[in-house]
């Protein structure tokens, strides 16, 4: 089989290791770290399967162009799409499947509408949620404790200076404490099928949960405080009732949920749904999947998913190395140091996201600058969460570039939680 992966991050390149195990890949545009990207579009590809990793390509129809020329997809077409590029609409969607979510209310940059925001905020206690409804590469969301930034940050998006068009409209939630956790399942138009294992994402840039939201700085999986038992109670919770709610809107979603999800005192709490894998949570995921990665995504792309997943039982830590200046600005053209001693530590895959080539080039072979936000997930393996931490600690110290920026405590907590239950 040859598949085609659209997408040039991290997360495509998890993709592109784990189908090359069964699969012949290609991957558009690619990066410069990528083995097999090129800068043919998907559309002059020929491929026996494609499958679309973020989130811009999907919400502009790509599958739906693709299907519409007889080719075989993993991915929704816009209109499920709109799941994770409106969130105002997911959130009216899974109010109507019944899917327990946070308390919330949309508005625009009407000045009827601003004000409103104002007062509702002004009704709700700490922390403050304010989204974009469209899509802002994972960083359209302020949670903050501090009602006077609230207030600023809706004034700033509504009026298209945080976020342009993305944040001229928003949602403004419930504020909700408690630890995340992240869950995925395969969608085939009819069912919904889990992959049985969580994942835990840091999205803040600093130690501690501190500093600005990102895109993701690392992740583990699994995690000792969501079993599979509780994994399959969120997997009824959310993916059922919401491919449910989708089909009786006329969406024939096939591909990935990616449902993040509370664990409030009053139970769980839907925070989202994004319509692709996530970005590093994929990374610590796709590996540890021992089915024949690209006939799954295959079967449900036909709409015909009868497998379950099976997951390996080792454990994934990843680390996310970004640019000096992330996320406000990250600087590019660093040249990036110690990539083949990282790789030689037992059980570490390093895979390339936000990278360049110094000389300019778009094949892989030359060396490799920052070209990005995000640039390396380191990622470690292990027998458990403890040894897959250790080995992507030790492989992101041979790494290095000026001002290289990456948290020392991604599944620290995890790491002690599991020695308290011995």
């Amino acid at each position: 089989m040859k598949v085609c992966v659209v997408g040039q991050g991290g997360r495509e390149h998890a993709f592109a290791t784990t189908l090359g195990a069964t699969a012949e890949v290609v991957v558009t545009p690619g990066n410069p770290g990528i083995p097999g990207s090129t800068g043919t579009p998907p559309t002059k590809i020929d491929a026996d399967l494609y499958v679309i990793g973020p989130e811009g390509p999907l919400a502009d129809g790509l599958a739906d162009r693709l299907r519409a020329d007889g080719r075989l997809v993993f991915g929704p077409g816009a209109d499920g799409a709109a799941l994770e590029g409106s969130k105002a609409w997911m959130k009216e969607v899974v109010s109507a499947a019944g899917v327990p979510t946070a308390a919330y209310a949309t508005f625009n940059g009407e000045p009827e509408q601003r004000r409103a925001a104002h007062a509702y905020l002004e009704t709700l206690f700490p922390p403050y949620v304010i989204k974009t409804s469209g899509l802002a590469a994972g960083k359209g969301v302020l949670v903050t404790d501090e009602l006077a930034e609230a207030h600023a940050d809706v004034d700033a998006k509504l009026d298209g200076t945080a976020f342009g068009d993305a944040g001229r409209r928003i949602v403004i939630e419930e504020g909700l404490r408690g630890p995340e956790v992240s869950l995925f399942a395969l969608c085939d138009g009819r069912r919904a099928v889990l992959l049985p294992t969580a994942v835990r994402d840091h999205k803040r840039l600093g130690d501690g949960d501190t500093g600005p939201n990102t895109g993701g700085m690392g992740c583990v999986s699994p995690l000792a405080d969501v079993d599979g038992a509780a994994c399959e109670e969120l997997a009824a919770m959310a993916f059922e009732p919401t491919l449910a709610e989708l089909t009786q809107r006329g969406v024939d979603y096939r591909g990935v949920l990616y449902a993040g999800f509370m664990l409030t005192p009053a139970g769980p709490r839907l925070l989202e749904f994004n319509v692709r894998f996530g970005d590093p949570e994929a990374q610590v995921t796709l590996p540890r999947i021992e089915n024949d990665l690209a006939g799954l995504l295959a079967s449900a792309a036909t709409g015909e998913l009868t497998d379950e997943v099976v997951v390996s039982d080792d454990a994934m830590v990843c680390v996310v190395c970004a640019a000096a200046g992330y996320p406000v600005a990250p600087r590019t053209g660093d040249v990036i140091e110690g990539l083949k001693r990282a790789r030689e530590v037992p059980g570490v895959t390093v895979l390339c996201a936000g990278v360049a080539e110094a000389d300019g080039r778009a094949s892989p072979g030359g060396t490799l600058v920052t070209g990005g936000g995000r640039v390396l997930n380191v990622c470690g393996r292990g027998t458990d969460v403890a040894t897959a931490r250790d080995r992507a600690y030790e492989a992101v110290r041979r790494i290095s570039w000026p001002d290289m920026t990456y948290r020392t405590d991604i599944a620290a907590a995890e790491t002690l939680l599991v020695a308290g239950d011995r």
